[in-house]
């Protein structure tokens, strides 16, 4: 998205004795298949179970909200295993479980829209969804905008073809290839952070400002393909990713700077204290952990709800 309609996601790039710290963020393709659970380590099928109304957190829903009968989530289908289409176009993913979760705290069916990622953040501001779930990372920047309720944890990895063939190093990506998805912060970061640094150390910078592609899917083909030589993504992503292609790539590095998804609401809306609330609640009776486990993101768990809970 631009300027601060990204997903956001850290990375560390070094260039030279330069380490550059990042906050990046992206997506994937339209339609992805789960692949098995054994492969991937999620399992679509798994029920969650059943969320009863809080009548307390039910009566904080605003009016406007309640008339229309649904809550309306914006949701960039593309970033598996957190949002994306199954084989028959269904939207599934953690993302989407937590959503309907949320909505059943409330007791307002939410309805996941299939939007493209640079338009969610309009989207919020123009009232044509109310809540965007689509692996936000909460950043200082994007709560001048949006409000932010924390429900995750992520940082950047990188990914390259098994075996590393052309020996990245994730430290010094000055004249590599690299692909990641248009809008995303990682976008932004190649060409306002590591290329000024690459030439500042006499270096060549990334070729394109990183070779960038409308869908996450795209973006792992790409160095699947031998097209690119190393992608940036969120590190759910890149396990995800890594599995799914059955061992064609592998992590390079660590997970770098980590930091918390948010639910983007608009500035001031009175839905973000039933929301924090509600995502709250699903954490301490359990239903958090269930969805997380279904979708084998446990590692980016969280205990601790908040709104606006940026630190950087």
């Amino acid at each position: 998205m631009t300027a601060r309609t990204k997903r956001n996601r850290l990375l560390a790039a070094g260039v030279a004795a330069v380490s550059v710290s990042l906050a990046l963020t992206g997506c994937s393709s339209s339609k992805s298949s789960s692949g098995s659970a054994a492969a991937t380590g999620v399992n679509p099928s798994a029920t969650i179970k059943a969320v009863a109304a809080d009548p307390t957190l039910a009566a904080q829903v605003p009016a406007d909200v309640k008339s229309a009968g649904k809550i309306v989530v914006a949701s960039d289908a593309s970033y598996a295993p957190n949002e994306y289409q199954d084989a028959s176009g269904k939207i599934i993913g953690m993302d989407v479980d937590l959503a309907n979760a949320i909505g059943q705290k409330l007791g307002v069916p939410v309805e996941v829209q299939n939007s493209p990622f640079t338009a969610i953040i309009p989207g919020i501001q123009a009232n044509k969804f109310q809540l965007a779930m689509s692996s936000l990372t909460d950043n200082k920047e994007r709560e001048a905008t949006v409000d932010m309720v924390t429900y995750f944890t992520a940082g950047t990895s990188a990914a390259v073809k098994k075996g590393n063939p052309d020996k990245i190093d994730p430290n010094d990506l000055c004249g590599k290839k690299v692909a990641v998805q248009t809008g995303t912060t990682q976008a932004d970061q190649i060409k306002d952070v590591i290329n000024p640094a690459c030439v500042k150390a006499g270096k060549p910078p990334v070729p394109n400002d990183g070779d960038k592609f409308d869908l996450q899917t795209d973006v792992t083909q790409a160095v699947v393909s031998g097209r690119d030589q190393v992608m940036l993504a969120d590190s759910p992503v890149i396990d995800y990713a890594i599995k799914q292609t059955n061992g064609q790539l592998e992590q390079i590095g660590t997970v770098e700077g980590k930091a918390p998804y948010g639910i983007a609401l608009a500035k001031g809306s009175a839905l973000a204290q039933p929301v924090q609330a509600a995502v709250q609640s699903l954490m301490d009776d359990g239903t958090y952990k269930q969805i997380l486990d279904k979708w084998g993101v446990q590692a980016g768990a969280i205990t601790q709800s908040q709104v606006n809970g940026a630190t950087s």
